[in-house]
């Protein structure tokens, strides 16, 4: 209720003139892949288009393609948005390809510009690779049914809609309008807008609605620098490096308390990280592993368990890393070729961070009282077995256990409280 009352907010604000009624036109631009950030920006514009009484959302699109679970909440959040949404693929030479096709079938209203085409939407690896035949079918399989069931619901040709996933098939703005495939044509948003007026949109629940456009009022909605951050940091590999670097970080300001730009570091990268995570598709159990070895990374900083800490947490690492992120696409989980090298960072550092550590323990102290043992001094006041000596510069109450006249050099052996234990230095 807060982010609709915030949208509202935001939306009069950027908006210079008075609304006009109900026929505020909200506009969303997408000209990139489907992904995270793609999805938290459609939610974004859906909430302030419901928050501001718009009468209509038109998103102009031109996407290659993207993520299937991004696309699915995509897809779920414009079938189920409020206020009609029209996809308009634009400008000339535009496309709504892969990902991009089930958010043209999606909308209330599909709309194409001359020279622009849609399709195309097999499924493929993250980085466009072909998958696996087990994988390819599941996933095919399941995007064809995805398609069918929103082309039916919209009144469109299930039959070309499903064509467009299994043989990959892509059309033109005419071959898709032909095919009942999109709604109309129009050239720009003007010409949109006045095809739109006393348009009857059927929404997907049934329910039917006529939009007045007389004299539309149009907003733009921006993506905003939250929006822009997380299309940078949402590759699941760019969010665990910088997990990892918030990681090595925080454990070598503890191991190194006072060092400060570590933490720092460490924990903005932390925080970038849960950002991105917070819209992947994330394994809690992978989590807790990682979670599990920052916590065997810590102890063993406090306890001295020989490496063994290190190691159990250097396992978990590993296999949370793995299981961090949960995607039917291999190409779009944490890949192995980041968590070995990483994996082989954080035990490099870890072994360096506690080699320090046990070469301070076993270092003689050269400090304090303890650093005077094994220092030579001279008796000037004879030992008898109590006496002075003259040891670092200072005078000490000293014991020995048989006498040592003045002038004698001695050794200290060790300290007990505030009196050097001695004993003669072997004369040449």
């Amino acid at each position: 209720m807060i982010r609709r009352y915030l949208a509202a907010l935001f939306l009069l604000a950027a908006t210079s003139a008075p609304a006009t009624g109900g026929q505020r036109v909200l506009v969303l631009t997408m000209d990139d892949t489907i992904q995270p950030a793609s999805l938290r920006y459609l939610r974004r514009g859906l909430e302030a288009a419901d928050a501001s009484g718009a009468e209509v959302t038109v998103l102009e699109l031109n996407t290659p393609g993207g993520l299937l679970t991004s696309l699915r909440q995509m897809t779920s959040a414009i079938t189920g948005a409020r206020r009609p949404v029209v996809v308009f693929v634009r400008p000339s030479g535009a496309q709504a390809a892969s990902a991009g096709f089930f958010l043209l079938v999606a909308a209330d209203v599909a709309v194409m510009a001359p020279g622009t085409n849609a399709g195309a939407a097999h499924p493929v690896g993250g980085e466009g690779q072909e998958l696996s035949k087990t994988i390819a079918e599941k996933v095919t399989n399941d995007a064809a049914a995805l398609i069918r069931s929103l082309a039916t619901q919209r009144g469109r040709s299930s039959e070309w809609a499903e064509k467009a996933v299994t043989e990959s098939l892509s059309y033109t703005e005419r071959e898709a309008l032909d095919k009942h495939l999109i709604d109309l044509v129009a050239s720009d948003r003007g010409e949109l807008l006045k095809a739109l007026h006393g348009w009857k949109v059927r929404r997907f629940d049934g329910a039917e609605e006529t939009l007045d456009l007389s004299a539309p009022e149009v907003v733009l909605f921006k993506p905003n620098a939250g929006d822009r951050l997380l299309s940078v940091i949402a590759h699941p590999n760019i969010a665990y490096l910088l997990l990892l670097l918030g990681m090595l970080g925080i454990y070598f300001e503890l191991s190194h308390p006072g060092a400060i730009l570590p933490g720092v570091i460490g924990g903005v990268s932390i925080l970038l990280a849960l950002f991105a995570l917070s819209v992947l598709p994330v394994n809690y159990v992978g989590v807790l592993l990682i979670l599990l070895a920052i916590g065997f990374f810590v102890a063993e900083v406090k306890v001295t368990s020989y490496g063994l800490l290190a190691a159990a947490g250097v396992i978990s690492f590993v296999l949370g890393s793995l299981m961090l992120v949960d995607s039917p696409f291999p190409s779009m989980r944490v890949g192995l070729e980041v968590v070995l090298p990483a994996a082989v960072l954080v035990a490099a550092v870890v072994i360096f961070l506690l080699s320090r550590v046990l070469r301070v323990h076993r270092t003689v102290p050269l400090t304090g009282v303890e650093g005077l043992v094994g220092e030579e001094g001279e008796v000037r006041k004879a030992l008898e077995p109590v006496g002075k000596v003259f040891v670092h510069g200072e005078y000490w109450e000293a014991e020995s256990t048989a006498p040592i006249p003045a002038g004698r050099r001695v050794r200290v052996v060790r300290v007990e409280g505030k009196k050097l234990i001695v004993e003669e230095f072997p004369q040449t």
